[in-house]
């Protein structure tokens, strides 16, 4: 395991990231700050984001934070509103925001676990895109990633309303691809496998043994960092990827080959 020397691979763009208090999205604010950007940093964690930007910031970084709640739209809608304000622009966008269901077999899926499922990894993707591409489009163009999971590559038996929302997120990336190529927007998706986040945690702590069994799935050995899912999310971000689009890129050490 190594640490990357910055690069200036996202200098001088403004990159916008969900679920940015904790895990891979906190991981991606210093990452993407330390490669040049001017990040945003979202979530519901006031507390965590101003530790996160305060640190940035004392590292010569460029980041502010905005609340959001991606169950509500509207609340979407505002963070991306917050930018503009800022900014006056937005060049990427990481949508990392996700909400974990109660693990357990499809038929003991609570409709309270489904409509968070879909408010959150799925429809508030949705919004947050829309939102994005409308700013990106006024400058010529920018990049979009989502984070989906390995989970919506195959059955998902333990999270199955997850593994379907995520699988859902695949297909309007590659749509959204499609649809906004044409305006200079990529947009991608990556498939984390296990990776060392507070996510993996909760669900160690309501079924023991699942760490043990993800780490035996993957042909590395270990879970990944979210320092290494965040850095493949950055080059997807940067102009070093800019014949990329409509791709969803595992980052799973080989669990789903």
């Amino acid at each position: 395991m190594t640490t990357s020397t910055p690069i200036g691979l996202l200098h001088d763009k403004i990159v916008f990231i969900t679920g940015a208090s904790r895990g891979i999205g906190a991981a991606a604010g210093r990452l993407f700050a330390r490669e040049g950007a001017a990040v945003v940093l979202a979530s519901r964690s006031a507390d965590a984001l101003d530790r996160l930007v305060a640190d940035i910031r004392a590292e010569g970084g460029v980041a502010d934070a905005v609340m959001v709640d991606l169950a509500d739209a509207a609340s979407i809608t505002a963070a991306l509103a917050r930018v503009d304000e800022l900014h006056g622009r937005l060049d990427g966008a990481f949508n990392n925001g996700a909400a974990i269901q109660q693990p357990g077999p499809l038929d003991t899926t609570t409709d309270e676990d489904i409509d968070e499922q879909f408010a959150v990894n799925f429809r508030a993707h949705w919004t947050a895109m829309t939102a994005e591409a409308a700013l990106m489009r006024r400058s010529g163009g920018g990049a979009i990633v989502n984070t989906s999971s390995i989970g919506s590559r195959r059955a998902n038996a333990q999270l199955p309303a997850y593994g379907a929302m995520k699988r859902a997120l695949n297909s309007i990336t590659e749509s959204a691809a499609v649809t906004w190529g044409p305006h200079g927007i990529r947009v991608n998706g990556i498939t984390p496998g296990g990776t060392a986040t507070e996510m993996i945690d909760t669900w160690e702590a309501a079924s023991p043994g699942v760490t043990e069994r993800i780490e035996a799935s993957i042909p590395l050995g270990r879970m990944a960092r979210p320092e290494e899912v965040a850095e493949v999310a950055g080059w997807l971000l940067s102009d070093r990827a800019s014949m990329v689009t409509g791709a969803i890129v595992p980052v799973d050490g080989g669990a789903g080959a």
